[in-house]
């Protein structure tokens, strides 16, 4: 019985250490982030017209989901260098992940006006007419995106489900054809849109 103890007590001991790691590393990576901006902050203090530092720290606020503070700080850049394409897009994405369609409307716009054939830049400025109901706008962005890049599946993907949410289900289902040989987790995706708009 004393036997038993005792590896139950190495596994409570091991369990703790375990956790007690875990807890060290998610403080680590916490401590190592804000360091990084801690850092980057001081690099724009020190070079206060350097827009590519200001792009940086506008990213390191983003991955810290530190929104407000990455767009101030993307305009910031922006407002240095107005032909710094990062860090417009950047804003478009920032706006986009909190649901501001609107303003992300506005700036993968202005994103794509500078160059307008680019398969991302179409496909980003798709996605949100698509958030926002926009399904025909969407689709035509979609497909513009396609043309430039055939192999572009996620594209494909949601053109389909523009197509499903403007009564073109022959279009979807030639789409869902497509994606069964090149990308099978988004044909199973759409598999689902499908049914559900069948009902």
């Amino acid at each position: 019985m004393k036997h038993a103890q005792t590896h139950s007590k190495a596994g409570i001991s091991c369990l703790f250490v375990i956790i007690l790691l875990a807890g060290m590393t998610i403080l680590t990576s916490c401590n190592r982030t804000q360091n990084e901006i801690d850092n980057l902050q001081q690099q724009v203090w020190k070079n206060p017209d350097n827009a590519t530092d200001y792009l940086r720290l506008g990213n390191a606020y983003a991955r810290s989901k530190r929104y407000s503070e990455a767009t101030d700080t993307y305009k910031r850049a922006l407002a240095i260098n107005p032909g710094l394409d990062e860090a417009l897009h950047a804003l478009g994405a920032v706006a986009f992940n909190q649901k501001k369609y609107a303003d992300a409307l506005g700036y993968f716009q202005k994103h794509l006006d500078r160059s307008p054939k680019d398969s991302l830049r179409l496909y980003d400025l798709g996605n949100v007419t698509m958030q926002l109901g926009q399904f025909e706008k969407a689709a035509t962005l979609y497909s513009q995106a396609i043309e430039n890049s055939d192999a572009f599946t996620d594209a494909h993907y949601n053109l389909a489900v523009c197509y499903l949410r403007t009564g073109r289900r022959a279009e979807a289902e030639a789409i869902y054809e497509w994606l069964l040989v090149k990308n099978n987790y988004l044909a199973l995706s759409l598999q689902k849109h499908l049914k559900k708009e069948a009902r």
